[in-house]
């Protein structure tokens, strides 16, 4: 997982992190996987393009893209967002990877002109680049006070589980597209 605090597990336990428990749930279903943390909590999708041939190195056949959080929070341009995350997505590709990019939403308070720039950024990007997409990492977490912790952006090991249940069904069919890319 190439993301950022909410890959990295801001404020949680490394066993409570969503690549810790993501990895859990994929072995208790028979998948034989290791999920890789090379998240970077604060990382914006130009921190996470600049590190990416060194997060790497374990040679993944799989990867998840949960970066661009921290641009919207920041204000960043989205195409400069979408440049980034276009270049990542390239790169991996080019070495043979399977992609799932895990979307965000941009801040409300932004103004629509942001945000549906930055919101639609994603789904463009899985359109033109033929990868797999997840609409809105944290689906069913985001805005929930039971889910997140107390600074209300990161998810608790409970948010996370939500997460990891939701994100399966996505996930799943591209592990037998992975192995098969080998």
């Amino acid at each position: 997982m190439l993301g950022d605090s909410l890959t990295a597990g801001y404020g949680l336990a490394p066993a409570e992190a969503f690549p810790a428990q993501l990895e859990k749930a994929l072995l208790d279903a028979g998948h034989d996987v290791a999920v890789i943390n090379a998240g970077v909590s604060g990382d914006t999708t130009a921190g996470g393009l600049a590190r990416l041939d060194w997060s790497l190195a374990d040679e993944p056949h799989l990867v998840i893209v949960e970066l661009g959080g921290n641009d919207a929070l920041r204000g960043l341009p989205p195409e400069q967002t979408r440049q980034n995350l276009a270049t990542i997505i390239t790169r991996l590709k080019e070495r043979g990877i399977v992609v799932l990019l895990a979307g965000m939403r941009a801040p409300r308070n932004l103004g629509s002109d942001y945000y549906s720039k930055f919101d639609n950024l994603y789904p463009a990007l899985s359109a033109q680049y033929a990868v797999a997409l997840y609409p809105f990492f944290l689906d069913g977490v985001a805005t929930i006070p039971g889910y997140n912790q107390t600074d209300g952006i990161h998810p608790n090991p409970n948010g996370v589980a939500v997460i990891v249940r939701n994100l399966l069904p996505t996930l799943v069919p591209l592990l037998d597209q992975a192995a098969a890319s080998r």
